[in-house]
């Protein structure tokens, strides 16, 4: 591959809104190799949703492949002069899936978007349809007992549609530098004999939780630290499965705060402490700011979503990255981070939807720990 693919994307919906679906593939434009193809369903959507998504995914795998520069070719005409920057968008439902999309585009050097007739996008066209065939025929499934309950229909007060990728976000339990109150980021420390037990606790209340309750294991994710694979692994005892880990999971580096207490880092570098206490672009010496984090966090989310779309997926990592996550689920500024508390092995629930929605179902809840 020589850096530049183009890109070839549809989506549809049977009823608009209705069942929808969406696909994408890469080609080498040189000799017309496909490099990747994505397809999937979302549910309840509307057509211009399920177009969008399908530029989504096809920026992401032409990412995935280190691609330099992109041409899109869709036939969707909103999509296209949309995102060309040539129409407004007023529909405050594709407002959300264009601000990603264009993130995904700002990983490139150079990206173009190229309308084309829809007799020559049948590829991707077909990989929507599949898509749309295959969930018909889940909603068809003869055991409904064995599956989830469906989260498809819009969400109530929200109007969010399509099915959302639910994350459980599972902290950690204790360690000797928790239980001291003190700074851990990328060291690797080991449980507690009280981690362990919180551990053991919180993978109780996952197993009567949602799909996990039906005795399917959920994927689950974690941070590579020790400290959170351990907790993983008392879930994975509870539900199943197997634990995955993703560095983008990772807490915060405190770089030479790691190890210290609040008073030790304050004394140490009193006036960067205090502008780290309230403003996210400030790092620690040595360290990575919260700024830094949470895009960090971002694409972490939309590699899950991208990989486990429409799931429930158990997420175990540290205080910043579940803040990260609660703060973009309520689309909120980055106070959040310093308003909000999270006790160790607490549980959170934040869900994704296709269409740029979300709804925080849960923050803190550490009633297993009682």
């Amino acid at each position: 591959m020589s850096g530049h693919v183009v890109v070839e994307a549809d989506g549809g919906s049977r009823g608009n809104p209705g069942p929808a679906g969406y696909g994408a593939l890469v080609r080498d434009p040189a000799t017309g190799e496909l490099l990747a193809e994505r397809k999937g369903g979302l549910g309840i959507a509307t057509n211009n949703v399920a177009e969008y998504t399908g530029l989504i995914e096809g920026l992401r795998a032409a990412a995935d492949l280190g691609a330099v520069t992109v041409e899109a070719r869709l036939d969707s005409k909103l999509v296209v002069e949309q995102m060309s920057g040539r129409w407004k968008i007023k529909n405050t439902t594709l407002q959300p899936l264009a601000l990603q999309a264009r993130e995904l585009a700002s990983r490139f050097s150079r990206i173009t978007y190229t309308w084309i007739p829809r007799a020559r996008n049948a590829h991707a066209d077909r990989l929507a349809n599949e898509a749309m065939d295959a969930q018909a025929g889940a909603d068809d499934d003869p055991e409904p007992a064995r599956r989830q309950p469906s989260k498809s229909a819009p969400a109530a007060w929200t109007g969010a549609t399509g099915t959302p990728t639910r994350l459980y976000l599972l902290r950690h339990g204790q360690t000797p530098l928790s239980a001291e109150r003190r700074y851990s980021g990328r060291g690797d420390v080991e449980l507690t004999e009280e981690g362990l037990r919180q551990a053991a606790a919180a993978a109780k209340r996952l197993a009567a939780m949602g799909r996990a309750a039906t005795g399917e294991p959920l994927p689950i994710v974690a941070s590579p630290l020790l400290r959170a694979v351990r907790t993983a692994n008392e879930v994975t005892g509870a539900i199943g499965g197997e634990v995955r880990t993703h560095r983008g999971l990772l807490e915060t580096d405190f770089g030479e705060w790691e190890g210290l207490s609040f008073t030790e880092a304050a004394e140490r570098d009193p006036e960067v402490h205090r502008s780290w206490l309230g403003d996210s672009s400030v790092a620690p010496p040595g360290g990575e700011s919260f700024d830094v984090v949470h895009r960090r966090v971002r694409r972490t989310r939309d590699d899950l979503i991208s990989e486990y779309g429409g799931r429930d997926v158990v997420v175990v990592s540290h205080v910043t990255p579940i803040k990260s996550l609660l703060r973009m689920g309520l689309n909120a500024g980055p106070e959040l981070l310093f308003r909000l508390h999270l006790d160790l092995a607490s549980l959170s629930i934040v869900e994704f939807y296709p269409d740029g929605n979300a709804s925080v179902r849960l923050v803190n809840d550490t009633s297993h720990l009682d």
